[in-house]
């Protein structure tokens, strides 16, 4: 049975005084490792092959011309090589390489953040899964339990939809049940291989525009509640904007999905971005004056200089988001955490919050507290 410490105190009953719950023990992160598939593309490569798919969009949009330059990525990581995208792929193909890709990715990160926290996958309590990019049922955690070594009592809990913003939203999640058992371990894992939603069959400015930003990526966490790690999780939330389901999303036909993603998030991002976190934060007792670095999903080189305006952050202050955007492009969910990942190396500060916008549409944020 979970057992859920609260910090309010207890009415009184009958006279009886009142009694103080014993202080809630914080999750610690006690690991975070990334890993990628195995066929890196160059920017150019993918760019010079899109010019002959969408020949008649380019011809068409001036606009359209320097697209791949202006989004900041040199290279980016997906499932299969690039040939492969350019033949006809439906569900089928789809599900499979989401399947096998995806599965080998989950073992491969799962296996590093587990080693660096010097545990074993017998040892994992539960593990939270997400992912969007893929339908597999049983969801991955279960394909691979097999190969990982989990327990047949493993509490597992996929969680699908949540797009970019999944990666802060599963930290959370895995959080909230960290606190909930005081002392087990919980694997936080996300794969997410966004390269399957390119479409030859929707030549249209959206499929472009996605071709030119997406890659394939995967993170994982440990967390134990009682135990500082190298960070502590403060708390957490959401914020989602009434009528905005069109801004971000898949279309669902017999081929496969299809992105939505309208143009003006950045835009959106500049003007919304910061009122939303800054309620989040002060739900947890906190204002933007107390974090001492955000740690934002990227998005795309146009969103990361809303978010800088939004937040009245000097002009670079994001340099690793814009560092892992060229290295490995937008991989939803992960990408957040790879930037984390980059933050921790170089020193967190007191505290960092990270900052994720997905479907629905929504922001995601969690407080992180350096460990002392």
């Amino acid at each position: 049975m979970l057992q859920i410490l609260d910090t309010r105190s207890t009415p009184a009953i009958h006279g009886s005084p009142a009694v103080t719950a014993p202080p809630r023990a914080r999750a610690g992160l006690m690991s975070l490792a990334t890993a990628v598939p195995a066929h890196r593309l160059p920017q150019q490569d993918v760019a010079a092959a899109m010019h002959h798919v969408f020949a008649d969009i380019f011809a068409r949009s001036e606009t359209m011309a320097g697209i791949f330059a202006a989004t900041g990525i040199r290279q980016r990581y997906t499932a299969r090589p690039l040939d492969w995208y350019l033949e006809p792929q439906g569900w089928p193909e789809r599900s499979a390489v989401y399947t096998e890709v995806g599965g080998d990715l989950f073992v491969e990160v799962a296996d590093r953040a587990l080693e660096a926290a010097g545990c074993t996958a017998g040892e994992v309590d539960a593990v939270v899964f997400v992912s969007s990019s893929g339908i597999a049922t049983p969801s991955l955690d279960a394909v691979v339990h097999h190969r990982m070594g989990f327990r047949p009592d493993i509490e597992r809990v996929p969680v699908f939809g949540l797009g970019c913003a999944g990666g802060v939203t599963g930290l959370a999640v895995a959080a909230r049940i960290a606190e909930a058992q005081p002392g087990a371990t919980v694997l936080m894992v996300t794969v997410e291989l966004s390269s399957l939603a390119f479409r030859l069959d929707r030549p249209d400015k959206t499929s472009l525009i996605s071709s030119a930003l997406f890659g394939d990526g995967a993170a994982a966490i440990v967390l134990r509640a009682g135990e500082q790690g190298i960070a502590v999780i403060e708390g957490a939330g959401e914020h989602l904007w009434p009528d905005t389901l069109g801004i971000m999303g898949w279309s669902i036909d017999p081929v496969g999905f299809g992105v939505i993603l309208v143009p003006d998030v950045p835009t959106f991002a500049r003007a919304n971005l910061r009122p939303a976190v800054a309620g989040i934060l002060a739900r947890m007792g906190l204002s933007t004056a107390d974090i001492g670095r955000f740690v934002c999903h990227p998005g795309g080189a146009k969103v990361i200089t809303a978010i800088e305006h939004s937040f009245e952050l000097e002009q670079g202050a994001l340099d690793h988001e814009r560092g892992v955007l060229a290295d490995y492009g937008n991989m939803s969910a992960p990408t957040v955490l790879f930037i984390l990942d980059r933050v921790l190396h170089e020193g967190l500060p007191d505290r960092a919050t990270l900052v994720s916008m997905g479907p629905g549409f929504t922001a995601s944020c969690v407080s992180l507290a350096r460990a002392w």
